[in-house]
C-alpha cells in the first residue's frame, strides 16, 4: 500500500490552496486527489471570480480582507482587478442593513467602504434606472480574480516544494481504526495516510458520508448569463448588485478557463445574474432557456446599456454552490481524529481560498488556526444549534 502524509481529496482552488499553504509550513509529504482528468473542470473553472469585502458577518469580512491582501500581493499571476462593489438598496430597510454593514466593515479594517446615495450611484454607474433606488454601499478595492490562474499558482507553488497530484483518482471511501483516519480508497487502491483533507466542492458530503460524517453541504445550481451590448459599458463600470433580489452584473473578461473559446472584446461583453431564479438542489450544469430570457428581462429594465443584449451562448455558464444551511464555510477537523474539512463556501470558495488554505494548515501542523480565529466555522456549530447569518448572499 502507498503512503502519503497527507491526502487532499479535490484538486480545486480550496485544495490546492491547503497543499500550497501545507507546503509553506514544510509539509511536503502531500498528495492531492483529482477525480477529473485535470483540474478545474468543477466549480473552480466555472467560478467567476469575485472578491469582496463586504459581508455581513465578521468572519467572511476577515476571511476577505486576509484573502484580498493576498491577491494584492502574491507571486503569481491571480488576475486581481479592482474595479470595485457596488450594492444598491430599494427601500429604507435594505439601505438601513447595508449601512450597519459599511459600520461594522469599518470597524474590522475595511478602509475603502462608503456609504453613498442615490446619485453618487448613478455617478458610478451611469445610465442606471435609479427611480427606485434609495442609495447603497461602494467598496473600492473589491473586484475580479481569475479563479484558474489562482488555482494554478497554488498548486504550481505547492509542487515545486514536493507536493503531488494525480488526475483520475476519485476518492470512493475514507477508512479509519479507532477513530483516526487510516487509509483513502480510489477505485484502483487505498493509500494510507496520517491525515486526510476534504476538498471536493459539491460533493463533498457524499466523501464524508463513507465514514460516517453528516456534513450538511448540498449543491445548489448556480447559472450566469454572457451577453454582448451594443454600446460600449460605461467606464470603470463595478460589480452592481441588487440587495434586494441578488440581481447583479459586471463588465466580463476573458478567464485562463475559457482559453477554448474564441477570445472576445472587452467593452461589450456583460455577465448577468440572479440567485433567486436558481433552482434549489440539483447537479444539472445545463444553463437553462428560461433563466436567460428572465435575467435578460432583470437587465432591460435596470439600466439603458443593458437593453437590447445579444446573449453568447457559447459562454453561458452553469456551476455549483456547495450550500452550508448558514451559508458560512465549515473549516477545522471533526470526531474523527486526522481527519479535516474545508467545505460549503456557498459561492466565496474562490475569494476566499488564501484565508481558508492557511487557516487549515496552521490547524493540522500546529492544532488551531493562529493567524484568525476560524472557530466559529466548525462543523458542531450545528449540532450547537450556533448558526451564523449572512444577508449579503448573491
Amino acid at each position: 500500500m502507498r503512503k502519503a502524509e497527507i491526502v487532499i481529496i479535490g484538486g480545486g482552488v480550496v485544495g490546492a490552496s491547503v497543499a500550497y499553504h501545507l507546503a509553506e509550513r514544510g509539509v511536503s509529504d502531500v498528495l492531492i486527489l483529482e477525480c477529473e482528468s485535470k483540474q478545474g473542470l468543477g466549480s473552480t473553472g466555472k467560478a467567476t471570480g469575485g472578491i469582496r469585502a463586504q459581508f455581513e458577518t465578521d468572519i467572511n469580512i476577515q476571511l476577505s480582507l486576509y484573502s484580498r491582501s493576498f491577491f494584492e500581493s502574491c507571486d503569481f499571476e491571480c488576475g486581481y482587478e479592482p474595479a470595485g462593489y457596488l450594492f444598491f438598496a430599494t427601500c429604507d430597510r435594505q439601505f438601513e442593513c447595508l449601512s450597519r454593514n459599511v459600520a461594522n466593515q469599518l470597524r474590522l479594517g475595511v478602509s475603502d467602504v462608503s456609504v453613498i446615495d442615490r446619485a453618487e450611484v448613478c455617478k458610478l454607474v451611469p445610465g442606471i434606472q435609479s427611480a427606485d433606488i434609495v442609495g447603497g454601499t461602494f467598496g473600492s478595492r473589491d473586484g475580479f480574480i481569475d479563479p484558474i490562474a489562482v488555482m494554478n499558482g497554488f498548486t504550481s507553488r505547492a509542487a515545486a516544494r514536493g507536493v503531488r497530484i494525480e488526475f483520475d483518482s476519485p476518492v470512493i471511501s475514507i477508512c479509519e481504526n479507532a477513530g483516526r483516519v487510516t487509509s483513502v480508497t480510489t477505485p484502483d487502491e487505498s493509500i494510507e495516510c496520517d491525515a486526510a483533507v476534504i476538498c471536493s466542492g459539491p460533493r463533498a458530503s457524499d466523501v464524508a458520508g463513507t465514514i460516517g460524517i453528516d456534513l450538511p453541504v448540498r449543491p445548489v445550481k448556480r447559472q450566469i448569463v454572457w451577453a454582448e451590448t451594443i454600446d460600449d459599458l460605461p467606464n470603470g463600470l463595478p460589480m452592481v448588485i441588487d440587495a434586494g433580489t441578488g440581481f447583479h452584473f459586471r463588465p466580463a473578461r476573458n478567464f485562463s478557463s475559457d482559453a477554448a473559446l474564441r477570445p472576445v472584446r472587452r467593452g461589450r461583453q456583460v455577465l448577468l445574474a440572479c440567485p433567486g431564479l436558481e433552482e434549489v438542489s440539483s447537479l444539472n450544469t445545463v444553463c437553462g432557456d428560461e433563466f436567460i430570457r428572465s435575467t435578460c428581462e432583470r437587465a432591460y429594465t435596470r439600466a439603458s446599456f443593458l437593453r437590447d443584449l445579444a446573449v453568447v451562448e457559447e459562454r453561458c455558464r452553469a456551476g455549483f454552490y456547495e450550500n452550508t444551511p448558514d451559508h458560512h464555510a465549515i473549516i477545522g477537523g471533526c470526531e474523527v481524529e486526522g481527519l479535516f474539512l474545508a467545505n460549503g463556501f456557498s459561492g466565496h470558495g474562490v475569494m476566499h481560498s488564501p484565508a481558508t488554505g492557511r487557516a487549515l494548515a496552521e490547524i493540522i501542523v500546529d492544532g488551531g488556526s493562529r493567524f484568525l480565529d476560524v472557530s466559529c466555522l466548525h462543523i458542531d456549530r450545528f449540532a450547537r444549534g450556533e448558526l451564523l447569518q449572512e444577508t449579503t448572499l448573491i
